[in-house]
This record gives C-alpha cells, sequence and structure tokens, in this order.
C-alpha cells in the first residue's frame, strides 16, 4: 500500500523526492505504531499517536507536519475506496503561534562568508555555494542539484529546478558569479558522465549531498562566531528579509523564492515589522 501511495505523490501530486520520503516516512511509522489496518483507524488512534509523540518531545510544529502526512494519506485512502471517510477530520490540529524563521543580519552573512578560507582545498567551492544560498535564496536541494548549463552567467541569471519540477528564473548577482567563476577552475573531475553538469561536487567528483551543505553552513557559522542557530535555509530566509527591508515588492521576491502563495512569502514583512518594533522599544523615548 504504501508503495502505491508513494507513486501517487511522485506521479500525480508531482511532489519532490525529499517531501515524499518526508510524507512516507511519517506515515510508515504511525501504521507500525498503531498495528491497525488502516481501513479500521478511527480519530481516537490518530490522537493518541500525537499525544505520545508529542510527550516524547515532537514538537507542536512537526505534530502538525505529521497530520498533515497522514490527512495526505487517509485522503488517498478515501480516493481509492478504502475507506468511507478521513479520520483526520475530525482531529484537531495542534495550535501553532506566529512562526518567525531565523534571519541573520547583513554583517552576520558577511561575518560567514568572510569566514571561508579561500586557500583551502575546497575553500573556493564553499564560498561559491554560499553566496549562491545568500545571493538567489535557493533551496538546499536546489543549489546542491544546480546545473552548470543552469547557471547563466554573461547574463546574469541562473535557471532553477524547484518543488514539483517547476521552473523559475532567478537573478544571479555579481559577486555570486565571481564566487561561480572562480571555482569553476578548481572545481573536482566529474566522476561518472551523469555528473558532468553538476556545479557544486565533492572530493570523490560526485554532488554533494544535501547533508554536507549543511555541515558547511555550521561549521562557517561557528567559525564566523555566530552562534544563531542556522541551516542552508536560513540564508534563504536572510535572502528574502534583506529584500523586503529595502523595497522589494512582495511579488517579485514571491516568484524568486518559488512560492505558490504569495501568504507564504508575507512572512517576511512579519519579520520586517519585528526588527523595527524592536528599534522603536530601544530608541524611542517612551518605547
Amino acid at each position: 500500500m504504501i508503495k502505491d501511495y508513494r507513486n501517487y505523490l511522485t506521479i500525480e501530486r508531482r511532489m519532490s523526492p525529499n517531501t515524499v520520503a518526508s510524507y512516507c516516512h511519517d506515515v510508515e511509522g504511525f501504521l507500525q505504531a498503531v498495528d491497525l489496518e488502516p481501513k479500521v483507524i478511527g480519530p481516537s488512534d490518530i490522537e493518541r499517536y500525537l499525544g505520545k509523540v508529542t510527550a516524547e518531545g515532537l514538537s507542536k510544529r512537526s505534530a502538525a507536519r505529521l497530520l498533515s502526512s497522514l490527512r495526505s494519506f487517509f485522503d488517498w485512502c478515501v480516493m481509492e475506496g478504502e475507506m468511507a471517510d478521513n479520520p483526520c477530520d475530525r482531529v484537531d490540529a495542534p495550535k501553532l503561534g506566529k512562526y518567525l524563521p531565523e534571519v541573520l543580519s547583513v554583517e552576520e552573512v558577511s561575518a560567514i562568508l568572510e569566514s571561508v578560507d579561500l586557500k583551502a582545498p575546497f575553500g573556493l567551492r564553499d564560498r561559491a555555494i554560499l553566496e549562491v544560498l545568500y545571493g538567489c535564496g535557493l533551496r538546499v536541494s536546489e543549489a546542491a542539484g544546480l546545473r552548470i548549463s543552469h547557471v547563466h552567467l554573461p547574463e546574469g541569471f541562473v535557471d532553477v529546478i524547484g518543488k514539483g519540477d517547476k521552473q523559475r528564473l532567478v537573478p544571479l548577482g555579481e559577486v555570486a558569479a565571481d564566487a561561480i567563476r572562480a571555482y569553476l577552475p578548481a572545481r573536482p573531475v566529474p566522476a561518472e558522465r551523469a555528473f558532468e553538469d553538476i556545479l557544486f561536487l565533492n572530493r570523490f567528483g560526485r554532488p554533494l549531498s544535501r547533508v554536507s551543505i549543511f555541515k558547511l553552513v555550521k561549521s562557517q557559522a561557528m567559525a564566523a562566531g555566530v552562534r544563531k542557530e542556522i541551516s542552508p535555509h536560513t540564508f534563504r530566509h536572510s535572502f528574502a528579509t534583506h529584500l523586503i527591508e529595502n523595497g522589494a515588492d512582495l511579488r517579485i521576491v514571491q516568484e524568486m523564492l518559488g512560492h505558490e502563495s504569495i501568504l507564504t512569502t508575507e512572512i517576511y514583512t512579519h519579520i520586517d515589522t519585528k526588527t523595527w518594533q524592536k528599534e522603536v522599544r530601544e530608541h524611542h523615548p517612551r518605547g
């Protein structure tokens, strides 16, 4: 059953491999824990499971994502005629506060970028990766899979294949472009023909994994003395926030991030608001 559900997510919903893996992992974990056939599962089974994993330390936000995975699975079961209705429809989602992602200041971004030792064996590559993450606002999977043929240095843009294989064009700043130009002559020889067009390769000539880029970001933040809890996605958040703080149109930022809904992009206006509210509190006589 899980195999058929996986095919549905991949082929019909056109979800990314990472999203498919996440949904299936959530569903498999739930089914193993309750040890019941999907058609006999009710709302109380789901509520008990959510209560258990929350008690074990799962955050409310992760529990909400888990419920979303289960809702998708049971919607598919209903569509396939396995069930009459979706038991998740009678389960209340965890109450979430407004989520404001961690954002780096311009100075913190600069410190992280400048912390890369360009004379180290992979310094030029690492600097280019960080410049692209911040300069283009890419997701980590988009940066890891970026193709040389999709990087248009003379024209100043990159052709990004995002979630659901959706294509978007993102401007490439001169600093990021220069970092890529500097890296290309030092790029490792591809281990296979299939990797010849992949921009960022490891020392074995194979594509970098998402985990490798996570480790890179963490180590360079530490080297720069930045103590915030950050990930590659933090550069994407910072990219959007700094654009909006400097007057960029919300619709344009939405297109560059590849958000389907402008409501998703709107979170960065709240971050900007949080910034100036802090300034008022700190500097106004009656703040």
